[in-house]
This record gives C-alpha cells, structure tokens and sequence, in this order.
C-alpha cells in the first residue's frame, strides 16, 4: 500500500518530505529558514525572534546596526518646509514665531507691550495665549532677505547653519537615545529655550532651531560623560559653543540658547543616570517634571504681565 503524499502546511500544493525540527510540520523550500539543526517554519523562527531580547544602550535606545535616523530627518524636513513656507508667506514669521507680548495697534502696527486696556489695541504673543509659538518658533528661521547690522546677509545661513548641527549632533544623539527620547529631549530643549526668551526678553520675536540644538549639544557631551569616553575632544567642542553662544549675544537670542542648553542637559542628566531597573519609568517621570515645571515658569510670567490674569 503506497503511503500518502506529504504537504507543506503553508502550500498544500507543494508536495516534501522535510519537517520543522521545532514543531515537527512539513515544510517546503520556500518556508524553510536554516537553524542550528536541521530547517525551522517561518512561525518558529518569528517565535523565537520574540523571545530574544532586544539589545539596548545604557540610555534604553534599542541597538541596531541599520537604524536610520528617521526623526532627525523628519526635524529637518519639518524646518525646510516651514522655510519654503516663509517664502511663500512672510507673515508666518510675525504669526508663528516666538513671540512673549506685544501690542498690535489700530492700523496693525506693532507695539511694545504694556499691560492695561487701551482702545483701539489689543495684546498678541503668548501673554494672550498663543501658547503654540514657545514650539512654532523653534522650526522658523530668519527670512532670506534679513541681514545682520544692516548689512551681512544672514537669512538663509541662520538656517544653514542650524540643520548642519542638528544633522551631526541629531544622529548620535538619536543612536543612543532611541527615537521616543530623543523626540523628547529635543522638544523640550526647545520649550525651554523659548521659556527663557518669554521670561528675559518677553518682547522680542524670536525663532530659530538653535535652543533645541543647543540642548542636543548638552546631551551629547552628557552622553561622553555618561559612557566614560576620552573628554578633551568633547571639552573643545563644548567650549566652541559656548564661545559661539557668547559672540552671538549680539545679534542672536542668547537667551534662547542658554535655555535650550540648560534644558538639554538636566533632561539628559535624568536620561542617563536614571536606574537600570526603573529606568524608563524613571525617565518619563523627569521629562515630566521638567515640562511642568517649564510650563509653571510660563503660567507665572504670564500673570506677572497681565497684573495676574492668565489667558
């Protein structure tokens, strides 16, 4: 008596004679993925690939030979396109950028900020809860036509310059962090260089990437000190940009890089030192405490100048 065919039990067209070492299931040449012994399905093999733990830094990110950048991109593309923006439309700079108080007249002209009703004006800025420009802000750049004294031309380097060091500071940064982190550490950054701006300087229109890059320099010497790497290198790029934050005082907003810088690094201090077995709890809990705690300076300011309504 002649036995029955065997099958593969993914292609019951397809007739063989091997099984599965793991569940025993006969498989076809295209189902079959090499093992330590013998052949496995593509069910066990995906098992098991489940069981394995993934590789992660010592800050959490997942470790990946192949891993892309994806949100360091997608941050420069969110700045090239809001930049393509301004060229079409101008006035997305005085709409979007940040902006602490000001007064708009009645022929729309603007105004230092002064609390008190005055007919005919009326407030803007985060003062009469534009809350979204302390992040707007920070993904504007300076219009190609602005100049610095009146005669440099800095509009499209402000840009330039910025996605240049958020394509070398953002890679690394994002490699050990992992993507949700350092999402996470760059936004905050940039709300804390903006909180500084509406703290110090609450009538200047501000904008630029440079606080959130600011803030990734700090993790990234964070990171060297965290890893236990050779410092001097990492020590001369750190005062190169505090030299740089120092000389651009003069026509850049240093208070929107300080505050990025210092909001980078207590973010990453958290990131880094938080304790192997609470470590991602640990983690969300300081990012936390640091949005709060920016969002509170906010809410403070904001009562300050208006005599103590909060819009």
């Amino acid at each position: 008596m002649e036995a029955a065919a065997t099958t593969c039990y993914r292609h019951p067209s397809y007739e063989t004679y091997v099984r599965c070492t793991r569940c025993d299931r006969y498989i076809c040449p295209d189902c079959m993925r090499e093992a330590a012994v013998g052949h496995h399905c593509v069910e066990c093999v995906k098992e098991g690939q489940r069981s394995i733990r993934q590789a992660r830094t010592v800050f959490g990110g997942a470790v990946s030979r192949t891993a892309v950048p994806v949100v360091t991109f997608v941050l420069m593309g969110l700045n090239i396109v809001a930049y393509l923006g301004e060229l079409v439309r101008p006035g997305i700079v005085d709409r979007f950028g940040m902006l602490g108080a000001g007064l708009v007249g009645p022929h729309g002209g603007q105004y230092m900020y002064e609390s008190g009703d005055f007919p005919g004006f009326h407030a803007i800025g985060v003062v009469d809860g534009e809350w979204y420009r302390l992040l707007t802000g920070a993904f504007l750049h300076l219009p190609p036509g602005s100049a610095l004294f009146g005669a440099l031309p800095f509009g499209v380097l402000h840009i330039l310059f910025n996605m240049y060091g958020l394509w070398n500071l953002g890679r690394v940064v994002e490699e050990q962090l992992g993507r949700g982190r350092y999402l996470a550490l760059y936004l905050l950054s940039a709300l804390g260089g903006s909180v500084l701006v509406y703290l110090v300087a609450p009538d200047a229109l501000t904008v630029g990437a440079s606080g959130a890059i600011f803030g990734l320099a700090a993790a990234f010497w964070v990171i060297n000190r965290r890893l236990g790497r050779d410092m001097q290198a990492v020590n001369r790029f750190m005062a190169q940009f505090l030299i740089w934050m120092l000389i651009s005082a003069w026509f850049t907003s240093w208070q929107g890089h300080l505050g990025g810088l210092l909001t980078g690094g207590i973010v990453m201090a958290a990131l880094a030192y938080a304790p192997a077995k609470r470590r991602t709890a640990v983690q969300i809990a300081a990012c936390g405490v640091v949005f709060v705690v920016l969002v509170a300076l906010v809410v403070l300011q904001t009562s300050q100048l208006t005599g103590g309504a909060v819009a």
